[in-house]
Order: C-alpha cells, then sequence, then structure tokens
C-alpha cells in the first residue's frame, strides 16, 4: 500500500510537470524549461512502468471475474483458457512489479556524472605495465561505442612500451553509472612476452574510477595547495625538457599530490590537474560518508572498492572471471576489444538488486 500511494504520487507529479512544459512562462525560460523538462524525464520510466503494471491488474481482475462467472455455468474449455491467461497475467504484473521496485530504489545522484578514470600498474613488474596498457585501451575502446570522449590527463610508461599509470577523463552521458563498478584490482594470468619456458604468470593492476566533482561540490582553498612547476618528460616535440608547463598540485591537508604533463600550456596542466584534485577530494569525502552509514546499517550494499580483487583476465582459456557476481565469460578476446557489455549489465543488475534489498531491511 506504501509503494502504491508513492506511486500514485510519482504519476501525479508527472502529469504536473507535463502541463508545465507546455505552459508560455516555462517555454520562455530556456534554463528553467530545461530543468522542467529533465525532472519529467527522470519520472517518466517510473510511470510508464506503473501503467503497464494497473492495465496487467485490470486485466487479471477481468479474467479472474471471467472464471468466477464460468464456475455458475461450466465450460470445460472457456475455464481451462481463463486459467492459462490468469497464469500468465500474473507472470507479467510480478515482473512489472518487481520492475518498479528498482526503479523506486533511490538513483546515485553520481550516475549522471563524468569520471576520471586511473588505472596503475600492480605485482608483476613489465608484465603489469603491459596489461595496465591493454587495460586502457579496452575501456578507450568501450568508451568509443557509448559515444563517449576519452581525454588523457597524464601517464608514465615503462621501459618495453607499457603503462606504470595512466589517468584519463571520460565524459559522456551517464558514464559513471556504467563505469563504477570497475574500481578495484584486475588481476591478469598468461604467459608473459619475456617468458621463455611458456610458464602462466599472474600479474595484477588497479583501476580507480571516480566521479567528477564540480567546483560547487568540492571547493579547494588556495591556501591549502602548493603548485609546482618542471619539465615535462617523455615525447612532445621541442618544449619537452625545455619549458616548465608540467604542474605538481598538492593538497596540504589531505597530503594528495597530482601531476599534469600532457598540454604544452602550464594553465591547462594546471586545469585538468585541478578536475582530478576534486575527483579526488569528493571521493575521499564520499568514502568517509559511506563508512559512517555502514556502521549504521546491518546490511551493506557492495561498491567493488578498489581495494577487492573483483576480476580474472584468463588469457589461456580465453575466460573472464569478475568473483563479486560469480560471472564467468569465455569471451575474453571479445572483452579486451572493448566488447564490455557483457560483463557491465550484469553487474548493474546485481548491485541494483543489493541495493534494493538493503533500502527493503531499512525500511
Amino acid at each position: 500500500m506504501q509503494m502504491l500511494n508513492k506511486l500514485r504520487e510519482i504519476e501525479s507529479r508527472y502529469e504536473e510537470l507535463n502541463i508545465q512544459l507546455s505552459t508560455p512562462e516555462i517555454i520562455a525560460d530556456k534554463q528553467l524549461y530545461q530543468k522542467t523538462a529533465k525532472a519529467h524525464s527522470e519520472l517518466a520510466a517510473i510511470v510508464d512502468k506503473f501503467r503497464q503494471w494497473k492495465n496487467l491488474e485490470k486485466s487479471l481482475a477481468e479474467t479472474k471475474g471471467m472464471l468466477e462467472e464460468e464456475e455458475a455455468e461450466p465450460d470445460p474449455e472457456m475455464r481451462a483458457m481463463a486459467q492459462e491467461e490468469c497464469a500468465t497475467l500474473e507472470q507479467k504484473r510480478d515482473q512489472a512489479e518487481g520492475e518498479l521496485k528498482l526503479l523506486l530504489v533511490p538513483k546515485d545522484p553520481n550516475d549522471e556524472k563524468n569520471v576520471v578514470l586511473e588505472i596503475r600498474a600492480g605485482t608483476g613488474g613489465d608484465e603489469a605495465t603491459l596489461f595496465a596498457q591493454e587495460v586502457f585501451r579496452m575501456y578507450c575502446r568501450y568508451a568509443e561505442s557509448q559515444g563517449w570522449r576519452v581525454e588523457m590527463l597524464s601517464s608514465s610508461t615503462s621501459g618495453i612500451g607499457g603503462l606504470k599509470e595512466v589517468i584519463a577523463m571520460i565524459e559522456g552521458d551517464r558514464v559513471y553509472s556504467k563505469m563504477k563498478y570497475e574500481s578495484g584490482v584486475h588481476r591478469v594470468q598468461r604467459v608473459p612476452q619475456t617468458e621463455q619456458q611458456g610458464r602462466v604468470h599472474t600479474s595484477a593492476v588497479t583501476v580507480a574510477v571516480l566521479p567528477e566533482a564540480d567546483e560547487v561540490e568540492v571547493a579547494v582553498d588556495p591556501k591549502e595547495i602548493r603548485i609546482d612547476t618542471f619539465c615535462s618528460s617523455g615525447p612532445g616535440g621541442q618544449s619537452v625538457n625545455t619549458t616548465y608547463s608540467a604542474v605538481r598540485i598538492t593538497h596540504q591537508p589531505t597530503g594528495l599530490v597530482v601531476s599534469c604533463q600532457d598540454e604544452k600550456s602550464q594553465i591547462k596542466n594546471k586545469a585538468k590537474a585541478m578536475r582530478v584534485l576534486r575527483s579526488r577530494l569528493l571521493a575521499m569525502e564520499q568514502e568517509k560518508q559511506h563508512n559512517a552509514l555502514a556502521q549504521e546499517r546491518k546490511a551493506m550494499v557492495g561498491t567493488g572498492d578498489r581495494s577487492e580483487k573483483i576480476r580474472t583476465y584468463n588469457f589461456p582459456q580465453n575466460r573472464l572471471t569478475d568473483h563479486r557476481i560469480g560471472l564467468t565469460l569465455y569471451q575474453l578476446d571479445s572483452v579486451m576489444e572493448g566488447r564490455l557489455g557483457p560483463v557491465v549489465e550484469p553487474l548493474v543488475t546485481h548491485f541494483q538488486a543489493e541495493k534494493l534489498k538493503a533500502e527493503m531491511v531499512i525500511a
């Protein structure tokens, strides 16, 4: 009954917004129109599903009414048809009800955000740097398939051409909603290029996906940061090692250090470094809030924390295993080409369901 009342309120609000979108006052104010249209759009999926559920309930009631009539004047064939129709409608109604419950789970406010992607080589030496490079390429291909834009912020290469570290910004539609469960330790099992005896080695990289922080969300006091400039290193043309274009920002209260040297302009490098710093500070604050909330709740929802070993990439068996949800796919070659849908979608569904369970416990 509580859920039904909430759904009726949402439907009523949706109709109000529908009317507002056609009023001259709203149409004349571009900013207000966009705000109203966004609120209307956010409720549309819930209202559509609620109306589908109501239609199924109505059809089910009518079919049950037919069954009662058949009891008075029995017709075996008609009764069998009505019973079959009832079973089908009940199944569809229950499915719609389950989908409605998921839609009512409070949305993650970060889902609409761009992300800062950080990949670092872990255990495994040079082999780990090569895998870090392949993982970064995998995410770039996935971003391309989603219509997102990837911008390199900083990188550090190994002697054999791998990546010790790479930081990039991924911008687009609902990037964080699909990328947020990629944070963690990614383990690779394969025969390294340098292995002479054909033995399988295990290496690892760490992936961190941080929602980009707006300046309004994270205010950085200029007095609390130290900015150092230095010469860029690595490929980059005549300006490398001759101009102090690279920037290192140290946030003194937390000790966070961010460096950026990919641009020839010191101003651009500083702007990029500040975007990364704000995102890291936001992630730290959200982690504090999550930990405080977790102590109050008996049921915790998994978050894919970067300290967790989340996934194994086994090249000899062409196998990918996500340990959090017990997912195993024998299409690793396809995944490494950026076709991450079969991995991302089950993760989103699983953690939504976990969040729903937690909400029900709290309620």
